[in-house]
């Protein structure tokens, strides 16, 4: 076992529409972790803004990686563990499952678990719920997963045609509190809907179709209708986007982040417009691709 170990894991965009709870996808921005074996765990942030974030094994990622070890009959290493992140807190970008995804893969690392990509998809789901953030956190690309009851589906897509612009607002929006805005139940005609646009959306992005793609990722039922309120600057960047050619602009996770989908030749001038929208920060990005 080598004493000191890195684990960069990539921020993630869920739901990507009407995929709630069940797609997702990685992008070109990252949580780093520099582990070594030490006397005690501890850690140090080399961002001031990750100090809100304890700094002893009640960390979301030395948390996640003692109880994973456990899990194997295996004792976790004391580690001194040097973070770094590009990914914000509470934003949207799947900064809890980027740190639960560091925690198992400095578990498998330091027990030698041995651990296979669907096994860590399967910890991680356990942990998190639902695999639209935890499992393209892992895979990388586009990921679309069903986890119920323990049993365990995915697959994913590496593609090269899309870029992506993220929008950040300088709030933040609580997870729980937005899934409080969701209704309890849904009318079996919104379901199949939902089902039947899902499907095609899919279909569309697998075969490159992308105008397609985004007009049905904008016409989500689910989630988007009772969220997109608690964003205030949705609509302008959804406006700004569309009128310069984007496929789509949807939520990222529970936001407030939003999400641009569009090409490479429109991304720039997409860009540019949108960095005229006050209070948010615009940052183009990239599938991160394993």
């Amino acid at each position: 076992m080598v004493s000191n170990f890195v684990v960069k894991v990539p921020a993630t965009s869920a739901n990507l529409g009407p995929g709630f709870d069940s797609m997702g996808l990685a992008v070109n921005k990252f949580l780093t972790v520099e582990a070594s074996v030490s006397d005690a765990y501890s850690i140090e942030m080399l961002q001031e803004e990750l100090n809100v974030l304890p700094l002893d094994e009640t960390n979301l990622v030395l948390d996640t990686a003692i109880h994973t070890a456990r899990l194997f009959g295996k004792t976790l290493p004391k580690l001194n563990l040097v973070m770094d992140s590009e990914i914000p807190l509470s934003h949207g970008l799947g900064s809890s499952s980027s740190a639960i995804v560091a925690g198992i893969e400095l578990a498998n690392h330091f027990c030698s678990l041995e651990l296979s990509e669907h096994d860590k998809v399967m910890l991680g789901c356990n942990i998190e719920g639902h695999p639209d953030n935890i499992g393209p956190c892992i895979t990388g690309g586009i990921f679309v997963g069903y986890f119920e009851d323990g049993e365990l589906f995915y697959q994913t897509i590496n593609d090269d045609g899309l870029r992506f612009i993220i929008s950040v607002p300088h709030y933040e929006i609580n997870t729980d509190e937005a899934r409080k805005r969701l209704p309890a139940e849904y009318h079996k005609s919104v379901a199949v809907s939902q089902n039947a646009l899902n499907n095609v959306m899919l279909m569309a992005l697998v075969k490159g179709k992308y105008e397609d793609m985004g007009r049905l990722m904008m016409r989500d039922r689910f989630h988007e209708p009772f969220r997109q309120p608690l964003i205030r600057e949705f609509n302008d960047i959804k406006d700004t986007a569309i009128e310069n050619g984007a496929y789509a602009t949807t939520i990222s996770g529970a936001g407030p982040s939003v999400l641009t989908v569009c090409s490479k030749e429109n991304q720039d001038t997409i860009f540019e417009s949108l960095k005229k929208i006050d209070g948010v920060i615009h940052e183009r990005i990239s599938l991160f691709n394993k």
